[in-house]
């Protein structure tokens, strides 16, 4: 019987692309609809099955963890954007009451107090170190890179992502002090105070990040100029002349943004400058595919532009700067995939087979929902004071004195200070 309902439901599921669906006890069903994406599909038993029609935003996943759904003449990317591109035309029925239940619930989900955040935070960024590195760049940026003719290395594009946003904090002197909320492996504090001179707080609730975040300021000479400290941004009791933000306001959860902007505001000095870094969403609020939040990151929500800006407002600060990447994530996260398909073995031999299976899971559905379900990233820049930043953005395009340094090939962690002087 579940079959024959599963049946039914891609006959009408299916409006672009083709599936071709191996069912239990080896019938096999051809779906098609407008020209699209082609890709096969094998479910193991009727269980499977049954899960499929019920919830299949949160079984497919799991079904592809444990083994009993499969693609067929095709890559797991190949399958899932048949399924994504469709689930944006025409969502199942099960899937359309569940996602309402989700949306209805999720001020509940993430709820992430002090202590959901620390268990939140562990779950995923606490795996061993080793495994990131397999697929990351050489600097552990782990956030979208920035592609500005699409050609560039997976290097290079985390590098230009970093002094996009620098230049973005309009750091004018050097020894400036910079708060870094959600610090990660301490990349971003790392160039702040490298190459733009500036005195860096970097903030994390990973235990594993913090760890590597500090040994490689000492690697690097910088302790002088960096300190990073396991601390949550409602703990922050200091002001900055900067704050920095990139890949953390997913994990702040949509009943604490308020919250979140208040204590921005309140580490920021009045003269000072934000830029928040973060996933978003097209189509308005939403919620969290709930396998991403049952296996990859509880409590994470990717937040509709509108959802951030209102937080903004009501925190009284001036939204000086909004920029909008659209398929940047996308080209980074296939870089991912590449690199970790490269190092499957090794990662098997770290954890198992299912773990990789998760995690190709996972880096295909998020490359997918840049690519053809709407998501995007987004940049606000903020401030407390109305003339805290030039009037015109050219400082942030590659005009200002420390932009045209670095395109000369400045060497010198000061430099700053002899091209603002000349």
């Amino acid at each position: 019987m579940a079959s024959v309902l599963l049946d039914r439901a891609f006959a009408h599921f299916i409006t672009s692309g083709r599936l071709e669906v191996h069912y239990p006890g080896g019938d096999r069903r051809v779906y098609t609809g407008r020209p699209g994406p082609r890709a096969g599909m094998w479910i193991a038993d009727r269980a499977t099955a049954r899960a499929l029609l019920l919830d299949p935003a949160l079984k497919v996943g799991e079904a592809y963890m444990a083994g009993t759904l499969l693609p067929v003449d095709c890559t797991l990317y190949d399958l899932l954007h048949v399924l994504m591109l469709n689930v944006m035309e025409r969502s199942p029925a099960g899937e359309r009451f569940f996602s309402t239940m989700r949306y209805m619930a999720r001020k509940w989900l993430q709820n992430n107090t002090l202590r959901r955040a620390r268990r939140n935070v562990a779950h995923h960024y606490d795996l061993d170190s080793r495994l990131y590195r397999l697929f990351l760049d050489e600097d552990m940026q782990y956030s979208c890179g920035y592609f500005p003719t699409g050609n560039e290395t997976l290097e290079q594009a985390q590098s230009a992502k970093k002094h996009h946003l620098a230049a973005k904090l309009h750091l004018v002197h050097p020894g400036m002090s910079v708060l870094d909320v959600g610090c990660g492996w301490g990349g971003m504090a790392l160039t702040l105070a490298r190459d733009y001179g500036a005195r860096v707080t970097g903030i994390t609730l990973s235990v594993e990040q913090l760890h590597i975040a500090r040994q490689r300021a000492r690697e690097a000479g910088l302790e002088g100029r960096i300190r990073f400290e396991l601390l949550d941004y409602r703990a922050v009791v200091h002001q900055y002349d900067r704050i920095i933000s990139i890949g953390m306001f997913e994990h702040v959860g949509v009943a604490h943004y308020g919250l979140f902007f208040d204590a921005m505001r309140r580490a920021l000095k009045p003269a000072g400058v934000m830029v928040l870094h973060s996933i978003g969403r097209v189509e308005g609020p939403g919620v969290t595919n709930p396998w991403i939040d049952r296996y990859i990151f509880p409590g994470g929500y990717s937040p509709a532009v509108s959802e951030a800006v209102g937080a903004v407002e009501r925190a009284g600060l001036w939204m000086t700067d909004c920029e909008i990447w659209r398929l940047h994530y996308a080209r980074t996260i296939a870089h991912w995939r590449s690199r970790f398909a490269a190092r499957r073995e090794l990662i098997a031999r770290m954890y198992d087979a299912r773990f990789c299976r998760m995690f190709e899971f996972y880096l295909v559905v998020s490359e997918l929902a840049f690519r053809v379900q709407g998501h995007l990233n987004f940049q606000l820049q903020l401030t407390r004071e109305i003339d805290a930043v030039p009037l015109a953005r050219d400082y942030m395009m590659g005009h200002s004195p420390v932009a045209a340094a670095h395109r000369e090939g400045a060497a010198s962690p000061f430099y700053e200070a002899a091209v603002l002087r000349a």
